[in-house]
This record gives structure tokens, sequence and C-alpha cells, in this order.
């Protein structure tokens, strides 16, 4: 989501006018409520790429051939694709509003990576501290805690002497980072083998061959991804680590040597790639749904309990006609309301009438939309408005498990779309990932902007504020996105080298396969095998992770992450390994503190390094459309692929 470095970023930007005064005018400081709502308008806009599926099912639709799908690849026009971005772009932001009520307020669920947000913010501007968050356990996807944002970020715990609590060495360690990622992301232009690094082929040397690039094994020195991997924590590095090992150092050769997969390692179709694709996608399924099932079981229990006490006090207030009936309704009378009172005043909240207009309104968008775009060889408008309704009713369970665990089971609940829409439309491909895509879409949105809005809870800004925020961001990151995505594609061969987009195979093989499609040869049994391992493991996390026993609950967090696992097969080993160097650095750095945290110096070094990459790529990308080429292609001819082949 970037929400941390969305909100560091917002806060240094307008820390310029008191470090720079001759080049910027003097303004007012930036207020931790005014922060919130940056970064909500940051991640909403961020979010648009994903929940419009830019990143899966519009690669995906581009994917489908004459020969397998019957028909020929679906390539959207800037024009189309802003429509398509606009029919999703608000259902999930209106669906947040009134959830914000019930998980928030009442539940007041963690949304761990909102909490650390807030923390981060309040340190920044020097805000009191957070009533009931500053020694609660914040449990990441990462796998990392929070447990307490660092004071500083030059290594102590003491404040800053100069009274800000972000020093100027932290300031300095942000500029350097990403001023070293910008720079080699542009010599990997200059150089394409600096982000192709053939290491694993020095062996091969005197027999003039590349063994290892043949089955897409070499090294990307990308400080992002190293970045990433502080970010993202130790524990899931090594799942993604070990699912990549298994991945493309046992079964993609076993399925190539055995004849199962006999086409080229990197295709997605008959190559080892797709082949092991499979058994990511039975992994990450069963995870899923084992994972969903204890949070839909507990929500469904607690609107039966609800329903059922509303039932007695109705029934109690309407009939007593003894003493012992009208001393029990006194009772009731005395118990506290369900509800948990408002915090905020009417004025900072979202009208219900302007929620039931949008989601009404946004429907008719979403099913336009989808129509004008695909027209009739793509999904029925009532298809599309059932798929809005399921959005709706997953984006529960979805911004619930988002809300206890941080993660947001959004493939899962693509997927679930996918299998209904193979009954309800069967031997529609194009259908079934549209379906699939606009389910996804709702509850994705619906998600992140729920941890920005308990972001914005925690440090009293005003829910409408950020509501406004949210529409803002949405709303133009329909022409960022779409813009962006065009400029990609005109430059690059998407999926290619540069952007394999794992996901756009995953969206598309499964809904081939529900469509009268067949697996690959022998996959089955591996499907089966690895599908049920990680069931167990995700059935042994929801028991025993609880357990009063610490030696029981430590055994449990070592427990591999069924996802990161499977995000190691789909994605080619370069992919994994330069993150597996960032996790350990954060594993270090956490060593090295009181709290055993990865402390804040660190995630600033990170996110130096993934916006570095980020923002310098945007200039990598403008020259290749200018036509512009590598100074030298020295080692490609080694190095056999990655990024070698985008200027070479």
């Amino acid at each position: 989501m970037m929400s941390l470095q969305s909100a560091l970023l917002g806060f240094a930007i307008f820390k310029l006018p008191s470090v720079l005064p001759r080049f910027f005018p003097a303004s007012r400081p930036l207020t931790p409520q005014e922060n919130v709502v940056l970064q909500t308008t940051a991640v909403a806009t961020g979010t648009m790429p994903l929940a419009a599926g830019l990143v899966g099912i519009i690669p995906a639709l581009g994917m489908m051939t004459p020969e397998i799908d019957g028909r020929e690849p679906i390539v959207l026009s800037y024009v189309h694709l802003v429509i398509w971005c606009l029919a999703v772009a608000f259902f999930g932001v209106f669906l947040a509003v009134p959830l914000r009520r019930q998980v928030i307020i009442k539940e007041k669920l963690v949304f761990p990576s909102g909490t650390a947000t807030a923390q981060l913010i309040a340190l920044l501007h020097r805000a009191p501290p957070i009533q009931g968050i500053s020694a609660a356990a914040v449990t990441t996807p990462a796998g990392g805690r929070y447990e307490r944002i660092r004071t500083s970020m030059d290594g102590d715990d003491e404040p800053d002497k100069d009274g800000d609590a972000i020093s100027g060495a932290g300031w300095r360690a942000l500029g350097w980072s990403f001023a070293a990622s910008g720079t080699i992301t542009v010599l990997s232009f200059m150089f394409p083998v600096t982000f192709a690094l053939p290491i694993f082929d020095i062996l091969s040397l005197p027999f003039g061959t590349s063994l290892a690039a043949n089955w897409m094994w070499w090294f990307t020195p990308s400080l992002s991804y190293i970045g990433q991997g502080i970010i993202m924590g130790f524990p899931v590095t090594v799942s993604m680590n070990v699912g990549m090992f298994v991945g493309w150092a046992v079964l993609s050769p076993l399925a190539k040597k055995s004849g199962w997969a006999p086409g080229r390692v990197s295709s997605s179709t008959d190559g080892a790639r797709g082949w092991i694709l499979w058994v990511a996608l039975a992994i990450m399924i069963a995870e899923s749904v084992i994972s969903l099932a204890p949070i839909t079981v507990q929500y469904a229990r607690g609107l039966w309990e609800r329903r059922e006490a509303a039932e007695a006090r109705a029934h109690v207030f309407t009939t007593p006609d003894s003493p012992d009936e009208a001393a029990e309704r006194d009772g009731y009378m005395d118990m506290p309301e369900d509800d948990e009172p408002e915090n905020e005043p009417p004025e900072r909240l979202v009208p219900g009438s302007w929620v039931s207009f949008g989601l009404m309104g946004s429907g008719v968008l979403g099913v336009w939309g989808v129509w004008y775009v695909f027209g009739s060889d793509g999904i029925h408008p009532w298809a599309t408005a059932l798929g809005l309704v399921l959005a709706s009713v997953l984006a529960l369970i979805g911004v619930r498990a988002l809300g206890e665990t941080d993660i947001n089971p959004v493939s899962g609940i693509g997927k679930i779309s996918q299998l209904l829409f193979a009954v309800l439309q069967p031997g529609n491909v194009v259908a079934n990932v549209i379906a699939g895509g606009v389910a996804e879409a709702g509850a994705q949105q619906a998600g992140d902007l729920m941890q920005d809005l308990k972001t914005g809870h925690l440090l009293r800004a005003s829910p409408r504020s950020q509501f406004y925020g949210q529409m803002i961001g949405s709303l133009a990151s329909v022409f960022v996105s779409t813009a962006g995505y065009k400029f990609y594609t005109s430059v690059y061969t998407i999926p290619g080298p540069e952007f394999a987009v794992p996901s756009a195979g995953v969206w598309l093989n499964l809904a081939r396969l529900l469509n009268n499609g067949h697996l690959p040869d022998h996959v089955v049994p591996f499907m089966i095998m690895f599908g049920g391992a990680f069931s167990l493991i995700a059935v042994a996390k929801i028991m025993l992770a609880r357990s009063p026993n610490p030696t029981i609950a430590a055994a449990v967090s070592t427990l591999p992450s069924g996802i990161a696992f499977a995000i190691g097969f789909l994605n080619s080993p370069s992919f994994s390994l330069a993150r597996l160097i960032g996790g350990y650095i954060a594993y270090r750095t956490a060593r090295n503190t009181r709290t055993g945290e990865t402390p804040l110096f660190a995630i600033v070094v990170a996110s130096g390094f993934v916006l570095g990459e980020g923002v310098l790529s945007i200039l990598n990308l403008t020259l290749a459309s200018r036509g512009y080429k590598a100074l030298s292609c020295f080692g490609c001819n080694l190095g056999g692929g990655g990024y070698c082949t985008g200027g070479c």
C-alpha cells in the first residue's frame, strides 16, 4: 500500500520551507490529520493498478490465443481502458464507508498496517502517544512485529536534540538511498547485464554454455528488491526463497526432463514455468480457503447472536405480563447498547444518503462500463451486477481478515468468483476472467481504504475528508494508471522478460481450466500434495497461534507462509534472491535493538531504495520510448535473458 512511505514523503515535502527557506515560501506546518488525508489520497491512487487488474486480468486477456481460447487476444485502447477503470474505480470506496462503523468503531479490529502508519505519523509530528496501541503487538503480513515504532532514525531511542522526531541523519539516509537506487536503475538501462548478472553461469564459462540462464537463474541486484525485503521481513523472504528453490531447482527440472512440460522453460503455457504455476495456484487456494473459513464462521455467528439478542429484547419489551418478565425487561433496559457510540460528529462523517446513492451509481457505472468495453462477447450485464453483489459479500470477509491478520485474501476472493461464473457463464473465458476481476476490485479497494480509515480513527482525522481524498485519488488514478500502462506496453512486451506479470497467467490458466480446459500432465498429484500440506499448515496456524504455551506459539510462528511460498514459484529466482538479502538485513538490524523490532531507520532506507528505482524507471521508460539503446550489451550472451533482452 505504501502508506508508510506516503506519510513519510508527505511530511518531508512540507518540511522543505523550513529546511530551504530561500527556495520555498514559508507555510504553516503540516498537521497529523492533514498527513492522514495525504497518505489516504496516495493509497487510493496507488491501489488502482491492482484493483483494475492492470497487472492481472488486463494482461491475461491479451494473452489469449485462437488455438486455445477460440478467439483473438483482447487489447484495450486507451479510451476503453479508461472506461474499464472508471467501471471499477468507485464501488469499493463506497463499500468501505459503511464497514468502518462495524469493524473499526464496534469491533475495534487492529488493522496492523493502518495502526503502524498512525504510529509513524504521530512520531513524525511529535503528537501525543496514541492510546491503546503503543504497547500492542501488531503483526504484519511480512511476519514482522511493530510493538513500538522507534523514536528516532539515527539508531538510538532518545528523541533528537533538535526537537524533530526524525534527525538530519535520517533524512540524509533517505536521500542517499533514493540516489543509490536510482543510479543503479539508470545503469541497468545503459548496461542491461547489471540487472541480470550471470553469477550462476560462471562455472559453465569454459564450456561456452549458459545452463543456469536457460533455467532462468540469474541475479538481479536491485536495491528496490532489497528494500522490499527489509519491509517484508525475514520470515516471509525465507518462505519465498524456499518456494523458489523447490519450484525452480526441483519441480521445474523434473517437469522438463520428464516430458511433462516440453516447451521453453519460461513458457506459461507448455513450459516448466506454466507447469509449476498450477502447484502454486493449489497452494494459494488451499491457504486462502482455510484462512477464510474461521473468519466466515465467526462473522456468521456474530450476526446470528446479534439477531437473537435483538429478538429477545423485542419480546421482553412487548410482552411484560409478569413481575419476573418486568424485572427481566428492566435488566435489558439497563444493558449497554450493542453498538459502540460514534466518536465523530455528523458533520465529519459521510452521510448515509451519499453511500446509498454512491453504491447504486457506481454499480450502474460498473455494469454499463463493462458492457461497453467488452460487449456481448464478454460478460452479460446481469452477470456483472451479480459480480458486484458477490464483491460486497466477499469484501466483508476480506476486510475482517485484513483487520485481524493484515492479509487481504483478494486472490482467493477472485478465484471463488471464477468458480461461480464457470457455472453461470460456462465456456466463456473472457466472462470468467472479468467476473473474478470485478469481485477482486471491490474487495481490494475496500480493504486498502479501510486501513486508511483505521489510521484516521486513531489520529482523529475527519472520515469525510478521507472520503474526499479517496474519491480524488481514485479518479486521478484512472487516467494516471491507464496512461502509465499504455506507455509501458508501447515500449515493453507484457508479459515479457522485464515484466512477467505472473498473476496474469494464474487468472487465464484457471479460467481455461474451468471452461473445458485440462491440466498439464502429471501435475495433479503435486497439486494435491502441496495443497494438502499447506492446508494442514494453515489449520495449525489457526488452532495453535494463540496457544498460551510460548514454545508452541514460537514453533507455529516459524511455519512457512503459503502465499509467500507460492510467490516463489510464480516469479523467476532473481525476484526472490535479492529480497532475501533485504530480509536478512531486517533480521540483523532487529537483533541490535532493545525491542527486537526492525528500526525505523532501516524502514526509511528501504523506502528510499523502493522509491528511487520506481521514480528513475520512468526515465528508463522515456529513453526506451524515444529509441535509445543500451551503451553496451557485454555479458548478455552469457546472462541469457532477464533485463538484457530489453536493451539488447
